[in-house]
């Protein structure tokens, strides 16, 4: 993506504002006097022709000169976010229960933490717990699944008619290289029709950051459309196109001070850049080893499709998995089955960023919009339960082997560090290295915070 614009909370400069500047193949002002007559188009075409093919060109060439390569992929923080959408059982997961009335038929196993034991569905988990922080504590007001994915993936409530920005739009502003053509924020979705939370399908992202910060989606049905060049069109040919488009574009975006223009012109410079990267986008071309290892199924494939767009330039990956945590009914036979692949996923991702060097700038979030009841309901599912829940953390800014905050004998109640979406995304955005007490820079409207109150980080679990 291309920097279409200048984001909210950033200083405002002189240079910022229009001015008139030298085109080159500018002649003297003719007619009118309008800025139009005053360019001829051909010196036009010859002067911008060389900068954009050379702009093309570093994109096509970005990963063919090692040392730029090696530079772009692995600069600053990054985040992945396994978005658990529904909700997974803490009992099941985190925090087992091992022998009560509200624990299930699974038991607990020992991990690589003396004394800390998660339940026997997270075997390859349980061998390096060392690299996880747990926080078992989780206590959040939505019950419901939208209130939910809106607390949990922007840090607020809803406050109409401003629109908060989602975390994976938030991080690419504030650690994205809006100049990559690689796409700063990706979300990998398996099943973008079918899922019925409309909160995961179009909707407005990135709030009042702007269009360029929302999400490239891939995955089910979604796929990048129309990034290919046509036979028939040279790349001379589409590099005159793109410079006369952009020349008019940016004109009419200055002239009318339009966001709705630099959203467009932003969209433009998105597509351009996704032309040159749609192999990173293509599963077949994984080794067929990796994608053995994690496992043939949706999820798992994206997860491991989110660790090469880490490692090829990206910021933010969330990758979603559907509806499939959402257990009213059969809850311990579902789990029987989810949890396992969710162990052999989150096993093989931090294994394979410590192992390429990235764990330690690469933060790894587990985690759904709240938990399930201690109790079975009458279709023997486990409802949805906010005021006890748990979720984890690897990698980039966050101290492994921690457990944090407890829970009842039977997972009733918080008993030690409760901790709400606030102190969660204070913890968040302190391990990245960005500031969640900073303003946001909103012209005209009421003054926010990244994170609202006084939300402290939860510093046992910083580096």
């Amino acid at each position: 993506m291309t920097h279409a614009r200048k984001p909210f909370g950033a200083p405002r400069r002189a240079s910022d504002q229009p001015a008139t500047r030298s085109l080159p193949g500018s002649a003297p002002q003719v007619g009118c006097g309008s800025p139009e007559h005053a360019l001829h188009r051909r010196l036009f075409l010859q002067g911008s022709m060389a900068a954009t093919t050379a702009s093309v060109a570093s994109f096509s060439g970005l990963f063919s000169i090692p040392a730029l390569a090696e530079s772009a992929q692995r600069q600053g923080k990054k985040c992945i976010l396994l978005w658990l959408c529904g909700a997974p059982s803490q009992f099941e997961t985190w925090d087992p229960k091992p022998g009560t009335e509200t624990g299930g038929p699974f038991a607990a196993i020992p991990t690589s933490i003396p004394g800390v034991h998660i339940s026997s569905l997270m075997p390859r988990c349980a061998t390096i717990m060392d690299k996880f922080a747990v926080i078992r504590s989780m206590q959040t007001e939505p019950t419901e699944h939208f209130q939910g994915i809106d607390v949990l993936t922007r840090g607020e409530p809803p406050r109409p008619p401003f629109v908060r920005p989602i975390l994976g739009s938030v991080v690419a502003q504030q650690l994205g290289q809006l100049d990559s053509p690689v796409p700063q924020f990706v979300l990998l979705d398996p099943c973008p029709e079918g899922n019925e939370f409309k909160a995961f399908k179009a909707g407005n992202w990135a709030g009042w950051l702007g269009a360029e910060y929302g999400p490239v989606r891939a995955g089910g049905e979604l796929s990048i459309p129309d990034i290919v060049r046509p036979e028939s069109l040279s790349e001379t040919d589409q590099a005159d196109r793109e410079s006369l488009r952009n020349f008019f574009s940016r004109k009419f975006e200055n002239d009318r001070r339009s966001e709705a223009a630099a959203d467009y012109n932003a969209a433009f410079h998105r597509v351009k850049g996704l032309m040159s990267c749609a192999p990173l986008f293509d599963l077949e071309q994984l080794p067929a080893a990796d994608r053995q290892r994690y496992g043939g199924g949706a999820f798992a494939q994206h997860a491991l499709q989110a660790r090469h767009l880490i490692e090829n330039g990206s910021t933010f990956v969330m990758v979603a998995n559907g509806m499939p945590w959402d257990n009213h009914v059969f809850q311990h036979e579902m789990h029987q089955m989810l949890v396992p692949e969710l162990d052999n996923v989150l096993y093989q991702l931090v294994t394979d960023l410590e192992d390429r060097g990235m764990l330690q700038d690469t933060l790894v979030i587990a985690m759904g919009e709240f938990g399930r009841t201690p109790w079975l309901n009458e279709a023997r599912g486990r409802d949805h339960y906010s005021k006890a829940w748990s979720l984890a953390l690897a990698g980039g800014g966050i101290r492994g082997g921690v457990v944090h905050g407890a829970t009842d004998s039977h997972g009733f109640e918080v008993t030690e560090n409760a901790v709400d979406n606030r102190r969660l995304f204070a913890t968040i955005f302190s391990a990245l290295g960005i500031d969640s007490k900073e303003f946001y820079d909103l012209p005209d409207l009421p003054t926010f915070r990244r994170v609202e109150g006084d939300a402290e980080p939860i510093g046992e679990l910083l580096v």
